[in-house]
């Protein structure tokens, strides 16, 4: 058939990860679960390194991460809720074909349309300025790695490792400087670094296999990439390159020849490993050696391999420290579980040993593994000093919402980076699709209408200020419940008659209505009320009540809301919140006729006004008749029992709808609680049309 693209590998490279995971224990999803540790560091820290979370940034579903891992669209997803994060800058080609080095993180920010997180970077400067600093410093290293100035990078992450050495982030970036500068060995020796801290930190196994990739070693490589998915399924750069790795191996001149044969063609799969153990032996082979092979394994390695021209002599060196070939690594992903289960407990118990054992920073910046019991100078652990916060830097006014001046009630951050909650920040685009601090636009944001909680900042509100939330939670309800009374401070809309029954569709577009319609749903009543307007009393004395049955937004903040009618009311007091109108009122119920022989002369006036009633629709030119069907659907059939609902027959307030009478007198109609009245004013109103339509 037609020739496979790298793009069309995706359902292959996703059945070849869960395999992986599965022979591993790892599970069918990579997700965590929700409510799952936030990370080695306490609260601030963030999602997907674990490290401490500089320049925060929230996404779109609530969650945080550090700057530097929304960079280089290292996450296409959320780790905890997988929703999808907004993309970073799409890298281009440069005239010589190849794919050059991703925007500089604030570019790379920038172009997804999402900044940091001002309360919450506001805190971590606050209550960890040593960490701030360092972070910033990583930052400077990440831009001169952006540029290509590798030396100059590695002179400083060395320098910054030698004052901080359990600084884990900047042995990822000095193993990029060393990368950068094809000493491989070099990278691979700080990458090893960082997973025997963090052995679950996807982006540590997509990294070493790209500086396995650039050395030539495809199957090392692939293996780490499905790591990497086997701990992250959505980390989208490796899955890439799985891709890309299978696409060469599917490729048609390769298929002649045999998968197994065309594997073992690619380049350094048919020789002895370059030194560097599988995936399958990485986590406990150094422990396995004596001091001494550990010592000679650091004296191998010290001398840097560049680029493919040595090659094959550096491997023949570090091969003759015997360690064991690998089979072809492809058939094994795919192949059944190779390790019973005795083999996999005690593969697990020796990667727990070696969470234990630390890395010795030597003067040269390389590292070499510490036995147990050693005591260097210089040891690399995993810095915690951001788990619990000093209780004299909690400052309520560090959590205040800018526009209630209160503390933050489900807080929400937009993409500008500001914070507010979310009650305030809604009101505020009723008015306006800009942010009410920086003014930026969020015509966007309205539109996609989520308002996700920024989960973090709720965390930090509810342990540190449980006491001042729990007053603010004592007065939201309060406010809630005040709202949601159904005969106190009722809601009203000022526009059109409306009828029980009857739908009632309404464009609304004033922002004091948008409000409204917002906190009738947000109460859960999903009620209001309809009334006229008049010139005396702002609206009439009589009005419906309107059922929300749906709502659909608007991008621009408008919406169209489907409504039915409900209840008829007496209006007893008026009133004004928030710019529109409410009432105190009591709702109106037919009085019921008890008499055998009333009710008998009620049913056929009934009868005759029901029938008149069908004979006036069916006389209606076509063209009316579609327009009434369209909007307001088809008549109510004949009901038996007259007085089983307070509001009598529903084809009486159909009738009432449609029929083009003044206001005023449909007006009249709907406040009368006598059914037998009402049915004898329909019946001389369809007489007068009738008369017309004989004409």
């Amino acid at each position: 058939g037609a020739p496979v693209r790298p793009e069309c590998l995706g359902t292959l490279v996703d059945c070849l990860a869960l395999n992986y995971r599965l022979r591993h224990g790892l599970g069918w999803s990579a997700t965590p679960a929700a409510g799952a540790d936030t990370g080695a560091g306490g609260l601030l820290s963030c999602l997907s390194c674990q490290d401490f979370l500089s320049e925060p940034v929230t996404v779109p579903c609530g969650h945080s991460y550090c700057r530097r891992c929304l960079r280089r669209e290292l996450r296409a997803r959320c780790r905890l809720c997988r929703d999808r994060l907004p993309p970073a800058a799409a890298a281009a080609t440069d005239a010589e074909g190849t794919t050059p080095r991703p925007p500089p993180l604030a570019a790379a920010i920038a172009a997804s349309g999402f900044r940091t997180s001002v309360v919450l970077n506001h805190l971590a400067e606050k209550w960890f300025p040593g960490q701030r600093e360092r972070a910033r410093a990583a930052g400077r290293l990440g831009e001169l790695l952006h540029q290509g100035r590798y030396r100059e990078a590695l002179a400083a992450s060395c320098e910054a490792l030698r004052a901080e050495p359990s600084d884990l982030t900047l042995k990822i970036y000095r193993a990029e400087s060393y990368a950068g500068l094809q000493e491989f060995k070099a990278a691979i020796e700080d990458l090893n670094a960082v997973l025997f801290q963090l052995p679950n930190w996807p982006e540590v196994y997509f990294r070493k296999g790209k500086v396995l990739h650039d050395a030539g070693f495809l199957g090392d490589a692939l293996q780490l990439f499905l790591q990497c998915l086997a701990l992250d399924e959505d980390f989208a750069p490796a899955k890439l390159e799985v891709e890309k790795i299978l696409f060469d191996l599917l490729s048609p001149e390769n298929l002649k020849e045999g998968l197994k044969d065309s594997w073992n063609s690619l380049p350094c799969i048919k020789n002895k490993p370059f030194g560097f153990p599988s995936v399958m032996e990485e986590s406990h082979s150094a422990s396995e050696l004596s001091p001494e092979q550990n010592e000679e394994k650091s004296e191998v390695t010290s001398e840097p391999v560049k680029g493919s021209l040595n090659r094959a002599q550096s491997a023949q060196v570090i091969n003759s420290t015997e360690m064991p070939a690998k089979e072809d690594y492809l058939k094994r992903v795919s192949s059944e579980p190779l390790l019973s289960v005795q083999e996999k407990g005690a593969l697990l118990k020796r990667k727990l040993s070696l969470l234990d054992q630390d890395v010795i920073v030597n003067e040269d910046g390389r590292n070499k593994l510490k036995k147990q019991g050693e005591t260097p100078n210089e040891v690399c652990t995993l810095s915690l000093t951001y788990g619990d916060i000093p209780e004299e830097l909690i400052d309520v006014s560090d959590f205040e919402c800018s526009l209630c001046m209160r503390l933050f009630f489900e807080p929400v951050t937009t993409p500008c980076g500001h914070s507010f909650c979310k009650n305030c920040l809604e009101r505020c685009l009723d008015h306006t699709p800009y942010c009410p601090l920086c003014k930026e636009s969020l015509k966007e944001y309205l539109a996609d209408r989520r308002y996700c909680v920024t989960q973090l900042l709720e965390e930090l509100i509810v342990k540190y200020l449980p006491d001042e939330l729990s007053e603010r939670k004592k007065i939201y309800d309060e406010e809630t419940a005040e709202l949601s009374h159904l005969t106190k401070n009722v809601p009203i809309f000022v526009c059109t008659m409306a009828y029980p029954t009857v739908p009632c569709p309404l464009h609304v577009f004033e922002p004091r209505y948008r409000l409204m319609i917002r906190r009738s749903i947000q109460t859960g009543t999903k009620q209001f009320g309809m009334c006229v307007s008049d010139t005396q009393n702002s609206f009439a004395d009589y009005g419906c009540m309107l059922q929300i049955r749906n709502v659909h937004f608007l991008p621009d903040g408008r919406s169209v809301v489907d409504t039915v009618g409900g209840k008829r009311f007496r209006v007893l007091k008026r009133g004004m919140k928030d710019g529109y109108c409410t009432a105190d009122i009591e709702y109106l119920e037919d009085v019921k006729v008890e008499k055998e022989g009333e009710i008998e002369n009620l049913k056929q006036l009934h009868d005759l006004v029901y029938s008149q009633a069908c004979s006036w629709f069916q006389n209606l030119r076509d063209r009316f008749r579609s327009q009434i069907l369209q909007h307001f659907g088809s008549m109510p059939g004949r009901e038996e029992n007259l007085q089983a609902t307070p509001n009598g027959p529903a084809w009486c307030w159909w009738l009432l709808a449609v029929l083009p009478v003044d206001p005023r007198y449909q007006l009249s109609v709907l406040s009368m609680k006598s059914l037998k009245e009402r049915l004898t004013k329909i019946q001389h109103i369809l007489t007068y049309f009738s008369r017309d339509q004989s004409k």
